[in-house]
């Protein structure tokens, strides 16, 4: 993928900002501070807070910091496509929805999945937690993934299901790829496969809305951990993104501070897909809007702060059976449009 600007090592000398001396370099490096980069795009008062030093250092930290990293200028429309092209695509493991999605779920984005309970939102983050890891050329992103869990969804035993309900060949490349002997029907090459999957996967409960803020900033120390392993970080999922806010900040009293809340996780969860070009999906739930007369009455918690910080907006609904209706509802280059998949116990299939 090719190195990103101003990256640095954890163990380079920090002191080289202006600004830092011995003790405060241990701060920023206690706080998760290891790279040029992840010090220029944060905020004085998030360093502040974090790494324990006043208003004006944090300032001149991150002014140095920004010359370092050559970050924070403007840039040309084909600097920006170069950058694009880098951009990663995860498939679904289901063509329409992928055709849908403009080739699969972008990376250096957040995407979002909602839809009412049962809807399959959980069953896409198993999913994408799969896909991501398979080879490239099979439509994954050869990467590692972090799942945010605040609802307790996550379940081993479905990802389990999910690898064994992969094409032979997306088995034989994944098994050629992770040096794995046997075959795809091969029983223990298979158990050795799904046990390989699962190491890939590092899964935190989130048990409150702070809790759960705090590791979307250890997402960042596993991503920097990672950066040059052979699987890299490619794929964050959270699920669900609002359980925690929409429970503890209840009444219209609390709306302005969940919100804050909110946008400061977004931007956390944001930092993770930029810094390490990885894919952000996050599961949101719904609630019923009274004022619908016609159509759908609903629509997804957040509000504006939610549906500007994703870059793509996924509605699922309920169908007959295991049918479920994937709706495009927003993306910034594509047409609004739907798709229909269905869920199985291998995983998400086509119609």
């Amino acid at each position: 993928m090719g190195e990103r600007t101003g990256y640095m090592p954890a163990d380079a000398d920090l002191e080289t900002l202006s600004g830092v001396g011995p003790a405060t370099a241990e701060k920023l490096r206690d706080a998760g501070y290891e790279s040029f980069q992840s010090i220029a795009v944060a905020s004085p008062g998030e360093l502040s807070n974090t790494a324990d030093v006043g208003d004006s250092t944090a300032a001149d930290i991150i002014q140095s910091a920004r010359e370092e990293a050559d970050v924070g200028g403007f840039e040309t429309g084909s600097a920006i496509l170069e950058q694009r092209q880098r951009i990663g695509k995860l498939t679904w493991n289901v063509p329409d929805v992928d055709e849908l999605l403009g080739g699969g779920v972008e990376t250096q984005s957040i995407t979002e999945v909602y839809g009412e309970f049962g809807a399959g939102k959980s069953q896409v983050t198993h999913e994408l937690a799969v896909t991501a890891q398979l080879p490239q050329e099979q439509g994954g992103l050869h990467g590692r993934v972090i799942f945010l869990d605040s609802e307790d969804t996550f379940r081993p035993e479905r990802i389990d299901d999910m690898v064994r309900g992969l094409s032979d060949e997306q088995l034989a490349a994944t098994m050629e790829d992770r040096e794995i002997e046997g075959e795809p029907g091969d029983d223990d090459a298979m158990e050795e496969l799904i046990q390989d999957f699962l190491d890939k996967i590092h899964v935190a409960k989130a048990f409150n809305s702070n809790h759960q803020m705090l590791l979307a900033e250890k997402a960042k120390e596993i991503g920097s951990e990672y950066e040059d392993d052979d699987y890299p970080v490619r794929l964050l999922c959270v699920d669900s993104l609002t359980a925690h806010f929409r429970a503890e900040y209840v009444g219209r009293g609390e709306l302005a501070n969940r919100q804050q809340k909110l946008n400061k996780h977004l931007h956390d969860l944001e930092k993770v897909g930029n810094l390490y070009n990885s894919a952000v999906v996050v599961t949101n739930q719904v609630q019923s809007n009274p004022d619908a007369f016609f159509g759908d009455p609903t629509k997804p918690v957040g509000g504006n702060i939610l549906g500007h910080k994703s870059t793509f907006r996924i509605y699922l609904r309920k169908s007959k059976n295991d049918k479920r209706i994937v709706r495009l509802v927003d993306a910034p280059n594509l047409a609004d449009g739907e798709a229909v998949m269905r869920v199985q116990d291998g995983g998400l299939k086509p119609e």
